[in-house]
């Protein structure tokens, strides 16, 4: 008799258990409330010298965000252009030759040459003449044939370079100078694109959310100085395991509510994708098993005005 009651209050307990386990509630889904991240970094290091925006502020494209000091790139602005002029005054003087003045040098040394020359010829024959009657050395004979040899090499020398001078530049003298050229005004160009790079701009409308860094603190090249939304952007992320997946279909219209505001929304489903980490969940205590797949949809409201003014990361309760 004492088993019978012991068995009839387990199987009581158990029909219990049973019953509890199915009327436990479904837990409602919460995700969070995102917009699309922009930052802004400099592209060169430098001292900050002026922030012209505040957290919060509204900024549109081509708003100067703060301005660098970046002395380092002034100097080689300064330097780029010394080599730009010298370069520049070295084409030209290539395409122009020589100048009158140096016509006038090379043709007299040409005429003084000449004279050398036919002096040295004259001496050299009355030798070779005496050289023949045996009134000269070998000795001597020799002396005069290379002062008059030497003569004549200086004169050949001034009348190939008179005649290269009146010819004109060569060819490859110019193309030199002008690759010379290029490559000064390509540091230049260089350098300027640089000194720009002092001047933060903003490339998207934004709405600032951190400023990284204050007046005088030195900003490396890449550091995100500025960060924030870009305005209707905002979406929704939720969290579902994959027993309940089934019920959303990506391009299907859901509805939400903003937990804080209690205001309601509609939205489509753009995205559904698997999670492969615990840490990337984002709806709070998702109720899934240890072995079930979790997903991620992503849900663009219908209306972004309306949805616009909803704070960053505040719960939405999915319908």
């Amino acid at each position: 008799m004492k088993n019978t009651v012991l068995k009839s209050l387990a199987l009581v307990s158990i029909i219990t258990l049973w019953g509890c386990k199915e009327s436990k509630p479904e837990r409602e889904i919460v995700g969070k409330t995102k917009k699309e991240i922009v930052s802004f970094s400099p592209k060169i290091t430098g001292r900050i010298l002026k922030i012209n925006v505040e957290e919060g502020q509204i900024v549109k494209v081509g708003d100067t965000l703060a301005i660098l000091d970046v002395p380092e790139v002034s100097a080689k602005i300064a330097q780029a252009r010394g080599a730009t002029s010298a370069a520049n005054a070295q084409v030209q003087m290539a395409k122009n030759g020589a100048t009158a003045d140096q016509l006038r040098q090379l043709k007299a040394k040409q005429k003084g040459l000449q004279e050398q020359f036919q002096f040295a010829q004259k001496s050299f024959n009355r030798a070779k003449n005496m050289y023949h009657d045996s009134l000269l050395s070998p000795q001597n004979y020799d002396e005069y044939f290379a002062k008059f040899q030497g003569a004549k090499a200086q004169l050949d020398a001034v009348n190939a370079e008179l005649h290269d001078v009146e010819t004109g530049t060569r060819f490859e003298k110019i193309e030199m100078a002008q690759g010379q050229q290029n490559q000064a005004m390509g540091a230049l160009q260089e350098a300027n694109v640089a000194y720009s790079e002092k001047y933060i701009i903003a490339t998207n409308d934004m709405e600032i959310e951190t400023i990284a860094l204050n007046k005088g603190e030195l900003a490396t090249a890449g550091y995100p100085l500025f960060t924030g939304y870009i305005p209707d952007t905002s979406y929704f992320r939720f969290t579902i395991p994959e027993s309940k997946i089934e019920k959303y279909k990506k391009g299907s219209t859901v509805k939400m509510m903003v937990n804080y505001s209690k205001k309601e929304f509609s939205g489509k489903i753009v995205t559904i994708k698997q999670l492969a980490r615990y840490a990337d969940i984002t709806t709070a205590f998702p109720d899934y098993e240890p072995e079930e797949a979790i997903y991620e949809i992503k849900v663009i409201p219908e209306n972004q005005q309306e949805a616009k003014d909803i704070l960053v990361n505040s719960n939405v309760t999915l319908k």
